[in-house]
Formats: structure tokens, sequence, C-alpha cells
């Protein structure tokens, strides 16, 4: 007799056969800097509260105290700098601080810029070429070199401080903002929205930026570290934020004289510094993921 053919297997069914997964960014790194950032913004609104003095208290018996956890003692967790003052306060005050800076130097550049761009996607023409010139000017500008030299001249006020950097990156939404209106206008609904009656600033207030919103916060999440970064480094070279206000920057920079007898005083804010940029680019990028279509 003929032996039976062999069984053919079948293929598995269709739900079991699953699409290979993206690579993404763990969940567990996300939570941790969403967490990390929460208690920033938690400190810098209690800042008042939780300094355990005042941020400008000498106590010169008590200069250069070392942190608890290096012999030091609970009454100064984080120790104390050269002229005794708490390390943990200022660094609590200098979070404040430096993240009133940053999100106001990043509202202002997103404004400027998407701004900016909504005038060059309406006006098109010379309008346009005026703006996107602008803009490459502005990205070949060594810009730490002029913010540097502006402070040198006009002074280290903190609003001048805010507004210099606030220019920093606002050619990045300029061209964001002026290729997605250009694109939104393609799409037909900014015409047909206008052909109803609407006012130019009601179309681009109301329809286009709302459908372009995502794309700008993930812009300003990217933006903003490196913000942070500026107004460290413009604080450490002594032409950002005066004492007695006191920032990471700042404290960084008046504790690198002390690196080798008293390293805590400069590692602590640096630390601060590094954890803030990482989480806010780790969100930043997560939030790219979440939200590009382009990228589901």
């Amino acid at each position: 007799m003929p032996e039976a053919p062999l069984p053919v297997p079948s293929p598995p069914p269709a739900s079991v056969a699953r699409p290979p997964r993206r690579l993404s960014k763990t969940p567990g790194l996300v939570l941790f800097a969403l967490g990390w950032i929460a208690t920033m913004l938690l400190v810098a609104l209690l800042a008042d509260q939780l300094m355990p003095y005042a941020y400008t208290a000498l106590d010169l018996r008590n200069r250069l105290t070392p942190p608890a956890f290096l012999s030091g003692t609970w009454a100064h967790p984080l120790g104390t700098d050269e002229l005794g003052r708490d390390v943990l306060s200022r660094l609590i005050v200098s979070i404040r601080l430096s993240l009133i800076i940053a999100f106001g130097a990043t509202m202002l550049s997103a404004t400027i810029g998407t701004l900016l761009g909504f005038l060059a996607a309406h006006f098109r023409g010379w309008a346009e070429q005026i703006v996107m010139a602008l803009a490459d000017f502005q990205a070949a500008m060594p810009f730490l070199i002029l913010a540097l030299s502006v402070l040198a001249f006009f002074g280290n006020a903190l609003g001048l401080l805010v507004l210099l950097l606030g220019l920093h990156g606002w050619e990045r939404y300029a061209r964001i903002a002026r290729g997605l209106a250009i694109s939104a206008g393609a799409q037909g609904y900014a015409a047909a929205v206008r052909q109803l009656g609407a006012s130019s600033a009601r179309i681009y207030g109301r329809h286009v930026l709302p459908n372009i919103a995502s794309t700008l916060i993930v812009s300003m999440t990217l933006v903003f570290p490196e913000v942070i970064l500026l107004e460290s480094g413009l604080s450490f070279l002594g032409l950002g934020v005066q004492p007695p206000s006191t920032s990471l920057g700042n404290m960084v920079g008046y504790g690198r004289e002390y690196l080798t007898r008293a390293p805590w005083i400069l590692l602590s804010p640096a630390a601060v510094i590094v954890m803030t940029t990482f989480a806010v680019s780790v969100v930043g990028d997560w939030l790219r993921d979440r939200l590009d279509p382009t990228l589901r």
C-alpha cells in the first residue's frame, strides 16, 4: 500500500502572528525622567518651605563642612560652602531660579519663532525670504559669543539674560511653523474657514496652531535642556545670575575654586544640571515617538 503523505503543519492563526515591535525608550526610563521633572518642579514651587536655612545666611564657624555622608553633620546634609552657607538651601533656590529662566526663555523663543513662521507662511514672497534669511543668520551666529558680548556691554540684569536666552533657537520654531502652516493651507481646511469669513488671526490661532501644537511642544522639550546649559555656562563665566541671587551655573562657577578641598559645592548643582537635561531629553524623545504619526 502506498504510504500516506505526511500532514503539512498549518500556519499559525493571524491572531498569533505579531508584527515586529519597534524599538523605543524603555518605560522605566521614561517614568524615571517624568518623576525627576516632577520633583524639580515641586522643589521650585515649594522652595521657601523646603529650605532649611536662608540661602544667604553665613556661618563662618562651619565653613566647608562636608556632607552628612562624608563624616559631616545632618544639620547640613549637603555640606556648606566657603562662607558657611548651606549648600542644600542654595541648591533649592538655584533650581527654582534656573527653571524660571529656562521656562521663560523657552516660551519666549517658541512665541517669537511661531509668529515669524506664521508671517512667512501667510505673506510668502519677500516676507518669507526675510524671515528665512534671519533664521539662517541666527543659525550661523555663534550664540554664546554674542550673548557674552551683550552681557558684558549692557550688564547682566536678569531680564536681559532671559531675553537673550529667548532669542536662542527661535529659528527652529520658525521653520517648523512655516512648513506646517503651508501644509495646513494645502490641505484645504484653512481656505474653507477663510471663505466662511474668519480672519487670518482666527485661522492661525484657532485652526492651524492646535494642529501643529504637538510638534511645537516636542521641539520645546528639545530646546529646554539647551537653554539650561546656556544659562549654566553664562553663570559659570560670571555673566549670568549675580549675587546675592544664585543659580545652578552660579554654584558651579563658585565651586570650581574649591574642587580639591570641597568638591560637594560643585558636584551637587552639576549633578542636578546633568539629571535635569537628561530627563527632559528623554521625555522629549518619548513625546516625539508618541505624537509623531509617521513613527507610529
